[in-house]
């Protein structure tokens, strides 16, 4: 670290990334995902001119994306100050980074690849920016000020949360009463996960496997470990893709559901002995270990689309590994001690961040929306919330479904004044 952009007004930036040069090209694909984000647009256009972000510090440990920068604007335009670090070490784009020095004047530490000193040099870079309100993405910036920034604590106002992995680590912090101040739940967010971890995951997953591998989806085996909304995403797209779909789950409702969706369904263990491509999206760690390494067919490809990448036991393959090399960009293959060869995509971590662009901008629109006004939310009332974990209040998220059926150009019916009074009435019966 420690590279210093010169403001045109003659202050100093701290910054960290790739190179400037790239800022050019990360400029012109901002604008391209920025077509995509009406949503976000219309309350980047409130923000400008009502200012409700007026002195607001802001941190934002987010994949840095040209979506992400779209929000980074919005808020700029709210009259805010923000700072960004990346919320995985390969999930930057090296020419957004640059793009956000550069033109948008965003103090940003973020470089595809990077490891895990510096990454955590990046977020404590981020805490040291004073903020009041963080943005999370998994929860490790808010984990550091809990650990080894709790100096900074005092200052901050609330945070967001945009990830299934960061809620359930925050509402463990605060169902054990360590966690310091109020987290809105943007996963939580109908607009949220309905979309961006179905859609967005299902479509960008898909994009990120075949990318790094150019394999054929039809007539594959693919397995997906876990069935919440991102597994049911990427199941189905993979079978409208002509895959034979398998489930993998522990919970017995959502194996269920997988079943009744007319997939099939068995434990790890035996989905490792029949498929082609495997992909993890739990929250969970060591979702395949080695002993399911052992069982794969020769030339398997392994994959992980969930936030951390834990979901794979990667130490316990490397016991296993007799040898291995990067035989494409995205792709390492492990020889194992039974001479099968297993293929481990981007290090096991994000597939459609490391290898491919991560989700669409229409369905990141309707994400950062959430993000956008939860923050000015927290901005007006976070003093007044409790220290838990709060879901996005609901006439956020039905304003931002009516903005984005309008973009859309969709009309929907609306009640009758009969209607409304016998959906809330006991009287009327049958």
């Amino acid at each position: 670290m420690g590279v210093f952009h010169q403001h045109e007004r003659g202050a100093t930036m701290d910054y960290d990334v790739k190179s400037l040069t790239l800022a050019e090209e990360g400029k012109l694909r901002i604008e391209w995902a920025g077509f995509s984000m009406p949503v976000l647009n219309l309350i980047k256009d409130r923000f400008q001119k009502e200012k409700p972000l007026k002195g607001l510090k802001a941190a934002a440990c987010l994949h840095v994306t040209t979506e992400t920068a779209n929000l980074m604007d919005a808020l700029l335009a709210g009259g805010a100050e923000v700072t960004v670090c990346a919320s995985n070490p390969l999930s930057t784009q090296d020419d957004v980074a640059a793009a956000l020095v550069k033109f948008s004047k965003v103090p940003t530490f973020a470089i595809k690849g990077e490891d895990s000193k510096t990454y955590y040099n990046h977020i404590n870079a981020a805490i040291s920016f004073g903020p009041m309100i963080t943005m999370d993405d998994g929860a490790d910036l808010i984990s550091t000020l809990h650990s080894s920034r709790t100096e900074m604590v005092p200052n901050v106002i609330g945070s967001t949360e945009e990830t299934t992995t960061g809620v359930n680590r925050l509402r463990s912090m605060a169902s054990k009463g360590v966690l310091k101040f109020p987290v809105i739940a943007v996963n939580d967010a109908d607009t949220k996960h309905l979309f961006d971890n179905r859609y967005g995951t299902g479509q960008s997953t898909i994009d990120g496997i075949i990318r790094a591998t150019n394999r054929l989806m039809a007539g594959s085996v693919f397995v997906v470990c876990g069935y919440g909304w991102c597994g049911r995403g990427v199941a189905m797209r993979a079978e409208g893709m002509g895959a034979n779909v398998v489930i993998t789950e522990v919970d017995p409702l959502k194996a269920l559901e997988a079943a009744m969706d007319g997939y099939r369904v068995m434990p790890v263990a035996e989905a490792a002995r029949i498929g082609d491509i495997f992909c993890t999206l739990t929250g969970d760690l060591k979702v395949i270990r080695k002993e399911e390494f052992l069982l794969m067919k020769d030339g398997a490809i392994v994959a992980n689309s969930g936030h951390f990448n834990v979901e794979l036991d990667l130490e316990g393959l490397k016991e296993i590994t007799r040898s291995s090399r990067k035989i494409r960009e995205f792709v390492v293959e492990h020889t194992l001690i039974n001479g099968r060869k297993v293929n481990v995509l981007g290090e096991g971590r994000l597939i459609n961040l490391a290898a491919a662009e991560g989700h669409p901008s229409s369905v990141m629109d309707m994400s950062f929306a959430n993000q956008a006004l939860s923050v000015e939310y927290l901005y007006k009332h976070g003093k007044t919330l409790e220290k838990k974990v709060h879901r996005v209040p609901l006439e956020i998220d039905r304003s931002i479904a009516r903005l984005k059926l309008a973009s859309m150009g969709l009309k929907i019916d609306t009640l009758t004044a009969e209607q409304e009074k016998y959906l809330t009435s006991w009287e009327m019966g049958t």
